[in-house]
């Protein structure tokens, strides 16, 4: 009797660690200037989009993602009326902070404008907001382009690949200072960091070069199936907003549609840190 095909992709961490889906259906291979990128169906997790090989989202979890990078540093901050994105290209931090009513202006800064053509066509949930008239994206590096801003946003939205290539400088001291820079009064800034359980010491490092510019730093985690240990940091950094004070349930009631991850219980409790993490960062 003849077994079904059985592929499945394998993403490895740290060469000795791997998080696997079994794939259904090769919708998309290609290459942009900067990277190999694939779009694959999955038997549990619908599509699955990859950069040079690593996990960038599913359509089954990537709302946990988005809304705890997203939610957490816009409702610690009193008012926030203008976001800056740096990455992003697949769409979902757009929606997210779109959905906030006090939101005037966004700014996407993302690298490889293939990305976003990749997922307008096979990630529509996600890139519903790329046309809203409130965003403008630009395509350019955007540790480069922070550089030259003053002053002129309420949160900055790191949601960048892994520390590793040319994203490595989007988790720098320098990258985080001009972040500062760029941030009026009462500024929030939020970033993806890495395991806690695989990568705590450089997220102690990510940390530290954070704490160099912010007078609150702190790492806050959620737990998202899809990524190595299923268990996610996000740092956070503010210019004086306590996320710790928790959001106003009223605002939080005021974003149309919910949420299927975050509230306001989430919010206070996803910086209260596991032991073993709590003594990493210690190290």
């Amino acid at each position: 009797m003849n077994q079904p095909f059985d592929l499945w992709f394998r993403e490895v961490h740290r060469d000795g660690y791997a998080v696997g889906v079994r794939v259904t259906g090769y919708p998309y291979s290609g290459r942009s200037r900067y990277q190999k990128i694939d779009v694959v169906e999955t038997a549990l997790l619908g599509k699955v989009l990859l950069l040079d090989g690593i996990f960038m989202l599913t359509e089954k979890d990537e709302f946990i993602y988005h809304d705890m990078l997203i939610h957490i540093p816009l409702f610690t901050h009193p008012n926030p009326r203008s976001v800056l994105i740096i990455g992003g290209g697949d769409g979902g931090s757009a929606r997210e902070v779109l959905r906030h009513p006090t939101v005037e202006r966004v700014e996407m800064v993302e690298l490889d404008e293939k990305v976003v053509e990749v997922c307008k066509e096979h990630f529509p949930a996600l890139t519903c907001a790329l046309d809203d008239p409130r965003l403008t994206i630009h395509y350019a590096d955007g540790i480069e382009f922070v550089k030259g801003k003053t002053a002129e946003y309420d949160a900055v939205i790191v949601d960048s690949t892994d520390p590793i290539g040319p994203a490595l400088g989007l988790f720098s001291e320098s990258f985080y200072a001009d972040c500062h820079r760029a941030l009026r009064e009462d500024g929030v800034l939020s970033a993806q960091i890495g395991s806690p359980f695989f990568d705590a010491p450089d997220i102690r490092d990510i940390l530290g070069n954070l704490a160099a510019s912010f007078p609150i730093a702190r790492p806050y985690t959620a737990s998202v199936p899809t990524y190595p240990g299923g268990f996610w940091a996000f740092g956070f950094g503010s210019k004086g907003p306590d996320p710790m004070a928790g959001p106003d349930p009223k605002r939080v009631a005021a974003v149309s549609g919910g949420f299927q991850y975050y509230n306001p219980r989430i919010h206070t409790a996803s910086f209260v840190l596991p032991t073993y993490f709590e003594e990493a960062l210690r190290a």
